[in-house]
C-alpha cells in the first residue's frame, strides 16, 4: 500500500507539507543531457538548417518513423530506411543510423543527486523515457551484460534507482500518449495529482499537466532543481 494522497513523506524525522506523492523522470534530456545538440553539431558538419533532425521528427509525429521505432513496431534497420523515407518528404537526406549514433548524452550528476534525495525523502520514482530496441538510449541497446566501469554500467546504476521503468519500447505506447503516464501512475499505485513530472520537452508536459499531474520543462539542470525543490519543499543539492 502506498503514501495516501495527503499524506506527507519524512526524512529524518521531519514531515513534509505537500500534496506529491511521487516524481516521474524523463531520462534523456533530464538524467542525462539533451541530444539536440548532438542533432545540431551534425547539421552544421552537414551543412543542414538548424533543428533539421527535430523538424523531420515533429512532422506526422505519431505515424513517422521515429514513433513506430519508439514503440518497437519495427527495427532498427527499418528505422534506417523509414526515417531516410521521412527525411527525402521534407527535402533533406538523412539516414535513420545517423540520428541514433547522435543519442547518447552524457549523465548529470547533480541530477542523479536529487533523485537520491527525492527516493531518501521518501517520494516514489519512475523513469518514463520513451526509448528504441537496437538504438542507443537507454534499454534499447541489447546488451545483457554491461562492461565493468562503462557508461552503460553507469546507467544501468541509475535505472535501478527508480522504483518503476516505463520504457516506449516495451509498452508499446510512448510520450505523449495519456496511456503512457497512466501506466507510470498504476505501477506506483498514485493517481496524477499526487506526481510530478519532469521532461525537457513541451508537447511531452501537455497530457500529463492535463491528466492534473504539475510539471517542470526541464532546460537545464540548475533550473529543474530548483523548481522540483519549490514544489516539493526539500533541499535537494
Amino acid at each position: 500500500m502506498g503514501r495516501q494522497d495527503g499524506d506527507s513523506p519524512t526524512i529524518r524525522g521531519v514531515t513534509r507539507t505537500t500534496t506529491i506523492s511521487a516524481v516521474l523522470w524523463d531520462f534523456g534530456g533530464v538524467i542525462l543531457s539533451s541530444p539536440f545538440q548532438a542533432f545540431n553539431r551534425f547539421e552544421a558538419s552537414q551543412g543542414l538548417p538548424l533543428d533539421t533532425i527535430r523538424t523531420i521528427n515533429a512532422n506526422n509525429p505519431d505515424d513517422n518513423a521515429w514513433a513506430h521505432f519508439e514503440r518497437s513496431d519495427i527495427s532498427a534497420a527499418e528505422f534506417d530506411q523509414a526515417f531516410a523515407i521521412d527525411a527525402v518528404a521534407l527535402g533533406f537526406a538523412i539516414r535513420g543510423y545517423d540520428v541514433l549514433a547522435l543519442l547518447k548524452g552524457e549523465i548529470r550528476p547533480e541530477m542523479v543527486h536529487a533523485l537520491d534525495l527525492v527516493k531518501a525523502a521518501g517520494f516514489k520514482t519512475a523513469c518514463l523515457t520513451n526509448n528504441m530496441v537496437g538504438g542507443n538510449m537507454v534499454g534499447g541497446d541489447g546488451i545483457p551484460q554491461r562492461p565493468e566501469n562503462s557508461r552503460e554500467a553507469e546507467i544501468d546504476l541509475i535505472m535501478e534507482r527508480f522504483d518503476a521503468v516505463v520504457e516506449s519500447s516495451k509498452v508499446g505506447c510512448r510520450k505523449p500518449e495519456t496511456r503512457f503516464y497512466e501506466i507510470a501512475c498504476e505501477l506506483l499505485d498514485v493517481e496524477p495529482h499526487q506526481c510530478v513530472f519532469l521532461d525537457d520537452l513541451g508537447i511531452n508536459l501537455k497530457p500529463a499537466a492535463a491528466m492534473g499531474m504539475q510539471t517542470i520543462k526541464v532546460l537545464g539542470a540548475d533550473k529543474a532543481i530548483n523548481d522540483l525543490e519549490a514544489i516539493l519543499g526539500i533541499a535537494l543539492r
